[in-house]
């Protein structure tokens, strides 16, 4: 009898080892799941708060994904005010007529070219041996595009203005920015088919 009531525990001993370890294999699923649910809330939120800056349009509907990949696009030029830095990128096509002497003779630009004017607030470098100002925040890019059947009354050419706002890490579009917004500036270099900045030497 006593035999068999030890074998009894025995079985039952083991009955409990089995079902506690499946309770642990469950915990360790549930555990699982709710990491990997964690993990896609906060990819989720961080998406959410991440602007596609080139799904915005201007107030006269020019697109900033038109100028995709600027920020990889050659310098051409840059400037400066009292108030603002500048560097001065363009396109492929734009950079390729450049290069052979474009817009000089009164050649234009051809159709497709695209020129961005970057900016940023100046600061003082605390770290150079002499005085000269770098770029701080970056405050704005002012964007131009050579299409002449949406923009024949400016000579072809059609401007836009986004605004960045560092504390937000945001671009919005300047609400006075029409697709002739340059155009009165621009008119003064019309023989050099608008383009204030030639293709320095490098």
């Amino acid at each position: 009898m006593s035999e068999l009531v030890r074998i009894c525990v025995a079985q039952e001993q083991q009955g409990k080892k089995m079902e506690t370890r499946r309770d642990a294999e469950r915990i360790a699923r549930f555990t699982i799941v709710a990491i990997a649910v964690a993990a896609l809330g906060i990819f989720d939120a961080v998406s959410l708060r991440a602007q596609d800056k080139y799904s915005l349009k201007s107030p006269s509907g020019i697109a900033f994904s038109d100028f995709r990949g600027y920020e990889d696009w050659s310098v051409v030029s840059s400037a400066r005010t009292d108030e603002v830095l500048k560097v001065i990128v363009a396109n492929p096509k734009m950079v390729k007529a450049y290069k052979v002497g474009v817009p000089g003779e009164g050649r234009p630009f051809p159709e497709g070219s695209m020129i961005v004017k970057l900016q940023w607030k100046p600061k003082k470098s605390t770290e150079a041996q002499f005085a000269v100002d770098v770029p701080d925040v970056f405050k704005q890019a002012f964007v131009m595009e050579k299409d002449s059947k949406r923009f024949p009354k400016t000579g072809g050419w059609g401007y836009a203005v986004f605004n960045y706002d560092a504390a937000s890490d945001k671009f919005t579009p300047d609400p006075k920015s029409l697709s002739d917004c340059g155009n009165t500036c621009h008119t003064a270099v019309k023989a050099k088919d608008y383009i204030f900045h030639p293709y320095q030497k490098r």
